[in-house]
């Protein structure tokens, strides 16, 4: 019942404020106009209810930038630090091999350069060269010409120098 009450109050006030707020002829008035200011006020006091008590809020944990970066960057200086230290396992490796590989080169060498000394020739059969096979060389004449028969530019044949041609 008091619901109904409340809801059939609440439209009253609608009507009221509407009322109040429509600048009709009869507001204007000196007379009509002091009832309704009053009106007006007295339904305020009674149609607005108080707003209930809110509870105190709690503020909500926030992540600053820095604190996600700082987070990332040391991640990255992680894993910059295990890769370098990784590369210098790798190069110590690469090292420790190519000294064993030298040092059995240098054993190697070491081995082959003992003086082994050389047999003996054998003086009981003399050493009688033989004849070859091969035909011997032919000899042939160097084809020279002689210059001082014909100049230099004839024997060329070339035309830059014929302005130097002088026959007599």
């Amino acid at each position: 019942m008091s619901q109904l009450n409340q809801a059939t109050q609440m439209e009253k006030t609608k009507f009221v404020k509407a009322a109040a707020t429509s600048k009709s002829a009869v507001s204007w008035s000196s007379t009509a106009g002091g009832t309704t200011t009053r009106d007006q006020l007295k339904d305020k006091s009674k149609a607005i209810p108080k707003a209930p008590a809110k509870e105190n809020t709690k503020p909500l944990d926030f992540k600053l930038h820095t604190e996600q970066r700082a987070v990332k960057r040391a991640m990255f200086n992680y894993s910059v630090a295990t890769k370098l230290y990784l590369m210098n396992l790798q190069k110590k490796q690469v090292e420790k091999l190519q000294k064993m590989l030298e040092e059995e080169e240098v054993r190697l060498l070491r081995k082959e350069m003992i003086p082994k000394a050389q047999l003996m020739p054998f003086f009981d059969r003399p050493f009688f060269p033989q004849r070859s096979n091969r035909p011997l060389t032919i000899p042939k004449e160097p084809s020279f010409r002689n210059l001082n028969s014909t100049c230099w530019s004839c024997i060329c044949g070339n035309q830059l120098y014929s302005f130097q041609h002088a026959h007599a």
